[in-house]
């Protein structure tokens, strides 16, 4: 069984391997300059190699960009045979990453939040403090409380 690290190192060239390749070597036209490779995760046994992508556009891309990547897979993993030199190519498989998803609901959430953080700075423009404006007790105030 491989080290931790020595799956770094091998995940971090498929990376770079497979993103080289995407933009320099395959003439697919599906797979334009809109796909980016986010990520790369190989098993212990360096086995297996998921390499998470992003497409920047409509569905209809990602589906064009999802079948390309299918299609190339060989490829690819040829190409980071080459690369790594090691006894056994992982096998890729490519993942659509849901970062753009995750980023677009937490923007929602962030511009929801702002929409009340101004509703309430509104509602408290004209408000008025229920006590004295300063509520806390000061030396040499006379307290009618304390017994004399």
């Amino acid at each position: 069984m491989a080290d931790n690290a020595r799956a770094k190192k091998l995940a971090d060239l498929i990376r770079e391997v497979v993103a080289q390749k995407l933009q320099r070597g395959i003439k697919d036209p599906r797979l334009g300059s809109h796909v980016t490779i986010t990520d790369t995760r190989v098993t212990g046994d360096l086995r297996e190699a998921t390499v998470f992508y992003t497409v920047y556009g409509d569905d209809e891309e990602r589906a064009g960009a999802a079948a390309g990547l299918e299609s190339a897979k060989g490829i690819l993993r040829s190409e980071v045979g080459k690369a790594a030199g090691v006894k056994f190519t992982p096998t890729l498989t490519f993942v659509a990453d849901a970062l753009p998803e995750n980023a677009k609901t937490i923007e929602d959430l962030l511009d929801k939040a702002r929409a009340s953080d101004a509703k309430v700075r509104e509602v408290s423009s004209g408000a008025a403090y229920a006590g004295e404006a300063d509520p806390y007790r000061k030396p040499g105030d006379e307290d009618e409380d304390t017994p004399q």
